[in-house]
């Protein structure tokens, strides 16, 4: 029996609200991502922050204590949660026309996975924007932990870190293999715009495919020694290295390249269609 494709019933060419969800969305991943390279850099500079602080969680916890922080959260969460829903739309509905041969199902499937992490980052900023302050200390008691301690949590844990480092591997692949390439041209910016976005490109996606390998790495530790980390971890591991503040610099500046990248995808995705 042949199920139909739910791509069937949308146009060739997405609908104007879903090119709206994929500007908003992009716009809230790039200052999540911006805000973190941020603060990683004002770690490599020395200027008072532990990496061990640094990670999503604090970037919303950053903006929570700005004023109006709860209200700037709750903007940045409804943002990521329009993200979330393009990638399930993408991988749902083939927004994108990739097709169901087995090339266009892996990309289809890597939208759907991108979507659910982006759903888990909307439901904890969310939960901050609408936490009073004494619960929010409680938010950042880890999910990682929660999870070893459940029955098979070790190996779901490992299965995690393995897509984790698959995720780093391809992001650097895409940087150096400059992938992205056709989607700049098709946006129509001139000569010059082009070879700065793809130049920008490049450092944004390596820097994000190391931050993401070395969290898989550590991630993997930690299942063995039944702690958790995360970006901040990542950091803290670059941080404690020989020339460390070094490495983290030119990470951070790498991940604010690549949230220039993701401001300037919002601004030009499906400008061409």
């Amino acid at each position: 029996m042949k199920f139909p494709d739910p791509a069937a019933y949308i146009p060739s060419v997405p609908p104007e609200w879903v090119k709206r969800l994929a500007q908003i969305g992009l716009t809230a991943k790039g200052i999540v991502y911006c805000l973190l390279g941020i603060l990683a850099l004002v770690t490599a500079l020395e200027l008072g922050r532990d990496t061990r602080e640094i990670s999503r969680k604090e970037v919303f916890l950053f903006i929570e204590e700005l004023f109006l922080g709860r209200a700037l959260l709750l903007i940045v969460s409804v943002g990521l949660a329009c993200y979330c829903v393009w990638r399930l739309l993408q991988a749902l509905t083939d927004t994108e026309g990739k097709g169901t041969d087995i090339k266009g199902l892996i990309y289809r499937a890597r939208y759907g996975a991108s979507g659910a992490f982006y759903g888990l980052l909307t439901f904890m900023a969310a939960k901050l924007a609408v936490s009073s302050g004494s619960d929010s200390e409680s938010i950042r008691q880890s999910f990682i932990a929660e999870v070893l301690q459940k029955p098979l949590g070790q190996w779901l844990v490992i299965f995690g870190a393995a897509l984790i480092g698959l995720g780093g591997a391809y992001f650097i692949y895409e940087g150096i293999s400059e992938r992205y390439r056709k989607k700049i041209k098709e946006a129509g910016l001139g000569h010059k715009a082009e070879e700065t976005m793809i130049k920008t490109g490049k450092i944004g996606y390596v820097s994000r495919g190391a931050v993401w390998g070395i969290f898989s790495y550590l991630l993997l530790r930690a299942t063995l020694n039944a702690k958790s980390g995360g970006a901040e971890s990542a950091f803290h591991f670059l941080e404690s290295a020989a020339h460390g503040a070094y490495l983290l610099g030119a990470v951070a500046l790498g991940l604010i390249c690549y949230s220039l990248f993701v401001f300037i995808e919002a601004r030009f995705r499906y400008s061409s269609r």
